[in-house]
Protein backbone atom coordinates (compact mmCIF):
# COMPACT_ATOMS: atom_id res chain seq x y z
CA UNK A 1 0.00 0.00 0.00
CA UNK A 2 1.22 3.46 -0.91
CA UNK A 3 0.52 6.77 0.81
CA UNK A 4 -1.19 9.49 -1.22
CA UNK A 5 -2.39 13.03 -0.79
CA UNK A 6 -5.39 14.45 -2.62
CA UNK A 7 -6.09 18.18 -2.69
CA UNK A 8 -9.34 19.33 -4.25
CA UNK A 9 -11.17 22.62 -4.53
CA UNK A 10 -14.95 22.64 -4.17
CA UNK A 11 -17.25 25.34 -5.55
CA UNK A 12 -17.62 27.87 -2.68
CA UNK A 13 -21.31 28.52 -3.39
CA UNK A 14 -22.34 25.06 -2.12
CA UNK A 15 -24.20 24.73 1.16
CA UNK A 16 -22.38 23.16 4.13
CA UNK A 17 -24.40 19.93 3.89
CA UNK A 18 -23.67 19.53 0.18
CA UNK A 19 -19.96 20.17 0.77
CA UNK A 20 -19.91 17.60 3.59
CA UNK A 21 -21.62 15.10 1.26
CA UNK A 22 -18.91 15.65 -1.38
CA UNK A 23 -16.14 15.10 1.18
CA UNK A 24 -17.89 11.95 2.43
CA UNK A 25 -18.36 10.71 -1.14
CA UNK A 26 -14.64 10.81 -1.90
CA UNK A 27 -13.52 9.42 1.46
CA UNK A 28 -15.97 6.52 1.11
CA UNK A 29 -14.71 5.92 -2.44
CA UNK A 30 -11.25 5.35 -0.99
CA UNK A 31 -12.62 3.00 1.68
CA UNK A 32 -14.77 1.03 -0.78
CA UNK A 33 -11.75 0.37 -3.01
CA UNK A 34 -9.61 -1.15 -0.26
CA UNK A 35 -7.87 2.01 0.91
CA UNK A 36 -7.96 3.82 4.22
CA UNK A 37 -8.34 7.55 4.84
CA UNK A 38 -5.78 8.75 7.37
CA UNK A 39 -6.77 12.40 7.67
CA UNK A 40 -9.06 14.99 6.08
CA UNK A 41 -8.18 18.66 6.54
CA UNK A 42 -10.81 21.25 5.69
CA UNK A 43 -8.86 24.41 4.85
CA UNK A 44 -12.00 26.44 4.25
CA UNK A 45 -12.51 29.20 1.68
CA UNK A 46 -9.36 30.67 0.19
CA UNK A 47 -8.61 33.09 -2.58
CA UNK A 48 -7.62 31.41 -5.84
CA UNK A 49 -4.43 32.39 -7.66
CA UNK A 50 -6.51 32.93 -10.80
CA UNK A 51 -10.19 32.92 -11.70
CA UNK A 52 -11.81 29.56 -12.38
CA UNK A 53 -15.27 29.67 -13.97
CA UNK A 54 -15.62 33.37 -12.96
CA UNK A 55 -14.93 32.58 -9.29
CA UNK A 56 -12.13 34.06 -7.22
CA UNK A 57 -12.52 31.79 -4.16
CA UNK A 58 -12.70 28.07 -3.56
CA UNK A 59 -13.20 25.69 -0.65
CA UNK A 60 -10.02 23.63 -0.17
CA UNK A 61 -9.97 20.02 1.13
CA UNK A 62 -6.79 18.00 1.77
CA UNK A 63 -7.16 14.22 2.15
CA UNK A 64 -4.32 11.86 3.13
CA UNK A 65 -4.94 8.18 2.42
CA UNK A 66 -3.32 4.79 1.85
CA UNK A 67 -4.30 2.59 -1.07
CA UNK A 68 -3.25 0.30 -3.86
CA UNK A 69 -1.56 1.96 -6.88
CA UNK A 70 -4.69 1.74 -9.07
CA UNK A 71 -6.99 3.78 -6.79
CA UNK A 72 -5.63 7.28 -7.61
CA UNK A 73 -6.65 6.90 -11.26
CA UNK A 74 -10.19 5.96 -10.19
CA UNK A 75 -10.27 8.86 -7.72
CA UNK A 76 -9.14 11.31 -10.43
CA UNK A 77 -11.80 9.95 -12.79
CA UNK A 78 -14.45 10.68 -10.16
CA UNK A 79 -13.02 14.16 -9.47
CA UNK A 80 -13.21 14.90 -13.18
CA UNK A 81 -16.91 14.05 -13.51
CA UNK A 82 -18.03 15.66 -10.23
CA UNK A 83 -19.51 19.03 -11.12
CA UNK A 84 -18.75 20.89 -7.83
CA UNK A 85 -15.02 20.05 -8.04
CA UNK A 86 -13.18 22.98 -9.59
CA UNK A 87 -9.62 21.58 -9.47
CA UNK A 88 -7.91 18.51 -8.01
CA UNK A 89 -4.49 16.93 -7.63
CA UNK A 90 -3.50 13.49 -6.33
CA UNK A 91 0.15 12.82 -5.54
CA UNK A 92 2.07 9.88 -4.09
CA UNK A 93 4.01 10.63 -0.92
CA UNK A 94 7.51 9.28 -0.44
CA UNK A 95 7.98 6.52 2.11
Amino acid sequence: MNKYEAMYIINPTLEDEARAAIVERFSSLVSQNGGSVEKIDDWGKRKLAYEIEDMTEGHYILMNFESNPDLPAELERNFKIAEPIMRYMVIRLDA
